[in-house]
């Protein structure tokens, strides 16, 4: 050990009160004793590289109450605009799923029909709620409830009567 080192460690382990430390108009370094004044050169002496590390670690960033609005904002931003994008495009990724160059059979509701009637005419086996939930799903329908003349598609696999298509 240097003796500049010795000498910081001797002072830093003696015990001195607090009131003392800071009425002293004395400088936080020992001085080197002077045996050894002669050997210590104080501008040869360089703090040393875990020094430096120790003091690079000590120091503590604190930001603002602005830093920290703006690095909220900042991370708040991309989110959002995610949320959006996905929130806007959501009906996209739904008719996505039907191939580009399906087609689809339609039928023109006449007066007096429902969809009651065109889920039974078009799937006789199957279960009219689910043929009319897929037919108001197919043509984005608010509800079963048609008008005479509207054009339905119907869903894959299922037709009508042939003299009732359109298409």
């Amino acid at each position: 050990m240097t003796a500049f080192r010795q000498a910081v460690l001797a002072q830093s382990s003696s015990a001195q009160s607090p009131s003392a430390r800071s009425s002293s108009p004395q400088s936080s370094f020992a001085q080197p004793s002077s045996a050894h004044a002669s050997s210590v050169q104080p501008s040869s002496v360089q703090p040393s590289s875990t020094a430096r590390a120790h003091a690079a670690a000590a120091t503590r960033l604190r930001p603002t109450r602005r830093g920290r609005a703006v690095f909220t904002a900042a991370a708040a931003v991309p989110l959002v605009a995610g949320a959006l994008g996905f929130a806007l495009n959501g009906g996209v990724a739904a008719a996505s799923d039907r191939g580009p160059g399906q087609s689809f059979d339609y039928v023109t509701i006449a007066a007096g029909e429902s969809l009651w009637q065109v889920a039974e005419d078009v799937a006789p086996a199957d279960d009219p709620r689910d043929v009319i939930a897929d037919i108001v799903d197919l043509n984005r329908l608010t509800s079963d409830a048609v008008q005479p003349g509207q054009r339905i598609a119907l869903p894959a696999g299922l037709k009508r009567h042939a003299d009732n298509i359109d298409g």
